[in-house]
This record gives structure tokens, sequence and C-alpha cells, in this order.
């Protein structure tokens, strides 16, 4: 009775959406309608944006293109190895959490410029996760482009630490020997087995030479040995979005996809191995039973994503030109420097900020994702969230319609960001004939993780109005969005329970 009652709900629920998300890209004409007073260059201004909407714009015929590159590039990636720009890969979990769990386990979590360890005490079926404890650090940017070896020895230096500090309560529930962890390590590899797997490629800003085709799980264990502390051993290497899809398994046993959207993106799925006919490593893969592939969808492209010169020179002034452009459309670390080109231009060629080229706009990535986050979310008559933002990078005293130029550049790239993520999950539940179209509706459970997705509220609103316009009112009520917080860690040391020594 649950499930229909929810599902009867979400239909009134995807149906407003779909109306607010129509609502707000008319707001972007409306808004150059009004309230241009003073400042100078509204009707240029005006042009630009018009310009950089239309080049933006993704109607449904586009959206549907573009989930339909989605499925084909998927099949590609299953068939050879080099079928896809998607890389496809395997990730040898072919088992998911079960709630029988018990026992401490660890995790390292590493996804962008932040790490995260954590420790969780697993219950079994009935009190499932018990407690749990985990600290964030940041690192130095020097690490991110200096050597594997000094990234390593830092993450392992602060895991040791932490380990170091378990309390009895931990303790007195944990298996004799080594303590085991789960790592989540959010850049592609290549996977041999459950716990090694050679790195392919650096991404989010990470460039460090010497790491490309090492195995991170050789790499780190090698670290965390140097440091002479408590003994620990990796049971599971997994991706983020692995670990995001197992920690929504854990509690939901719905969950099919797992999707990442915060600093980068990406996205995994259950596939059937009689649907893989690629080698890996020169071996075939198992042919029967389902694995969990992580799809590397960052890396996705079709000629039907619409561009702009922003995102051309956003792309030729990256550390990886001409890679993971479907991630620099959509992840959180670019967005906001989209935005920032955009406003950059407008200031230089149509005076958006009366005549001024604010020097801080000339700084790569001054402007983050959430700060433009809180700029949209900005419903004020004044915008006075908008100034204020502003104002905390150094850009003073605007106008009224300067800001409301600024809102409408912020809605314009996060409405297309949003629409595109859509695509590339509807052409997911494709694959898996999860999408209606068969007349055959079953309920599927995306778990959904990252701060792009959990923060930013207007971004959420666009990708379920635009799954609405893609799947239909009927089939759209099956489909789940699960925010699953800090799921990816949590979903490592579930793995690292599920492939522990201890059994």
């Amino acid at each position: 009775m649950g499930r229909e009652d929810s599902v009867s709900n979400g239909l009134m629920t995807t149906a407003t959406l779909a109306c607010v998300a129509v609502l707000a890209m008319a707001s972007v004409l409306l808004g150059w309608q009004k309230g241009r007073g003073g400042g100078g260059g509204g009707g240029r201004v005006q042009a630009l944006i018009y310009e950089f909407q239309h080049r933006c714009a993704l109607p449904l015929h586009l959206l549907r293109k573009i989930s339909e590159a989605m499925t084909h590039e998927m099949t590609a990636g299953l068939s050879t190895e080099s079928g896809s720009r998607m890389p496809m890969l395997p990730t040898f979990v072919e088992k998911m959490p079960t709630g029988n769990e018990k026992g401490v386990y660890y995790a390292v979590d590493l996804g962008g410029t932040n790490f995260r360890v954590l420790r969780v005490l697993l219950g079994g079926r009935e009190k499932r996760v018990m407690k749990q404890e985990f600290e964030e650090v940041a690192i130095p940017h020097p690490l991110m482009v200096g050597t594997s070896a000094e990234l390593y020895d830092f993450i392992a230096k602060k895991l040791t630490d932490f380990v170091s500090r378990e309390s009895s309560e931990f303790s007195t529930h944990a298996a004799a020997g080594a303590r085991e962890l789960g790592l989540t390590f959010s850049f592609p590899i290549s996977q041999h087995s459950i716990n090694s797997g050679l790195l392919i490629m650096w991404t989010k800003g990470f460039k460090i030479a010497d790491g490309v085709g090492q195995d991170v799980v050789q790499a780190l264990q090698q670290a965390m040995n140097r440091q002479h502390g408590p003994k620990l051993r990796v049971a599971a290497l997994v991706n983020d979005t692995v670990g995001t899809m197992a920690g929504g398994r854990y509690f939901d046993p719905d969950v099919m996809i797992g999707i990442i959207l915060g600093t980068g993106t990406n996205a995994c799925y259950f596939e059937r191995a009689d649907n893989v006919h690629k080698l890996q490593n020169g071996k075939p893969l198992p042919k029967t039973g389902s694995m969990v592939y992580n799809m590397e969808w960052g890396a996705f492209w079709s000629s039907h994503i619409p561009t702009t010169h922003v995102d051309e020179q956003l792309d030729a002034e990256s550390i990886n030109p001409g890679q993971q452009l479907y991630e620099k459309m959509i992840g959180g670390m670019y967005l906001g420097d989209i935005v920032r080109r955009m406003l950059l231009k407008l200031a230089r060629e149509a005076s958006l900020f009366s005549g001024e080229v604010p020097q801080q706009l000339m700084t790569p990535f001054v402007l983050g994702t959430p700060e433009v986050s809180k700029m949209h979310a900005d419903e004020s008559i004044d915008l006075r969230v908008v100034a204020k933002t502003l104002a905390k990078i150094g850009i003073h005293r605007t106008y009224l319609h300067t800001r409301r130029a600024v809102h409408d550049v912020c809605d314009i790239v996060a409405l297309r960001s949003a629409r595109l993520a859509a695509a590339g999950i509807t052409g997911i539940l494709r694959k898996i004939g999860r999408d209606g179209k068969n007349g055959e509706y079953t309920r599927t459970v995306i778990a959904m993780d990252g701060g792009l997705y959990e923060h930013y509220a207007k971004f959420r609103i666009y990708i379920q109005a635009a799954l609405t316009e893609l799947l239909g009112e009927e089939a759209v009520k099956y489909v789940v969005l699960e925010n699953f917080k800090d799921g990816s860690g949590i979903g490592a040391t579930l793995l690292a329970a599920c492939h522990s020594q201890h059994g």
C-alpha cells in the first residue's frame, strides 16, 4: 500500500515540477523586460544572454537524441575495449549488502579535493548501522599535482591516526587481526579484482604523472605499512558511484543505479553478464549473473549536446582538454566557472558592471557552484543575496538589472546541466529496460549522492521535470531518485564487510 500511495503522490509532484521548469525558462525572458534602469548596456546584455540561452537550450527532441546516444554508447562500451568514449568498467562487485553484515569496518573515500575516513559498527539485520564516525580532510593543492607517494602517505597518515583513536565501543565488536576497509576511489580505474585496479587517468583537478598505471590498492597498502600503525587491509576497491549504490541497496532492495552529482559526475548500474562481450585483460568476463559496471559517464559525448564559446574556452584551458566533456557541463567543479566566464564576457562586451571589468572575474574558479546555487535561489525583490554574493568576490554596488542578468545566467547554466543529467539517467533506464517503453513498470530506485544534487534545490527540480518529459507521466512515477548522503563512504564499508577475510 505504501508504494501505491507514493506512486499516486508522485504524479502530482512530477507534474508540478515540470511546470516549474517551464516557468523558470520563461522567467529568463520576462526578467529582461523589467527594471533595466541605470548602468547602461542593457540592450546588449539582453542580446548576449538571449544568444547564450538559445545555444544552451535542450528541447525535448534533443534530450531524446542525447538519451538514445547514451544507451548506444553503453552498448558499444560493453562490446569492445575501445568501442565507446565511456570505458564501461567491470567492478567485480557481484554481490551487494544484505543487512546481515556485522562488525567494525573502515573506509577511505577519495572523491575530489577532500577525502573522508570513516568507521562503522554494523549490527546485523535488526540493528543495522549501530554507530558511525568520520573525519573530512582537505587535500593541499601541491599534493594534487605532486607525486603519488606524497598523496598516499598523506592519506595513510590521516587514516592510521583515525584508526588509533578507535574507542572501546567499536573495538569490543571488532574481529581479531587487521582492520578491514573499503577504498572509494573516484577516478577511472581498470579493475582486476574486487581489491586491485590500475589508475587510468586523473580527473577533478588532479594531475600526478607517476600515479597513472599504478595499482591504487597496492599504493595505499604500502603507504599504510610505512606508517607502522594499526594493521589495515583493503578488502574492497570501489568507485564512489558503486559505494553510493551499495549504501542505497543496504536500505532499499530496489536500488539498481548509483549516480554521483558533486564535484564531478559518474554513474554505475547492474548489468547482466550475457550483455557483455568485451574481454578484460585478455580474458572473458563471467557469463552468468550480473555485475555492477562503472560507466565513467563523465567521458560521454554526443554531437546533439549544445555547446557555447564558454564551454570551448573552459575545456581548452583545463588540465585535460578534449576529455570529460559531459562532466565539464554537469559537474559542480565547473558550473560556477561557466557562470564566471559568461559574466566576464558580458562585462567586456556589454558593460554589465557599468563599464568596468571586475578584476576578480578574471580569476578562474573564483565563483564556485555553491555561490551560484545561492544566487539562483534568491527570490527577494531586490535580489539582495545576489548582491551579497557578488560583493564577497569584490564586485560592489551593482544595479538591479545587473543582478537580474547574473541570476538569469545562473538559471541557464543550471537548467542545461540538470537536463543533460536527466538525459543520461533516461539512457541508463532504457538500457536496463526500466524506462516503461515496453508497457511494464517496475519500481526503480536511483541512489544519488554529491553536493551538487544535495544542496542545489533548483537543480533537483529541473532534473525531475526533465525526467517527467522524457519518461512520461506514468513511467516516471516508478522511478525514484533517493539522496543517500555520504552513501559512497558507507557503501565502501559495507562492501568491505561483504568481502571480508573474517567471513
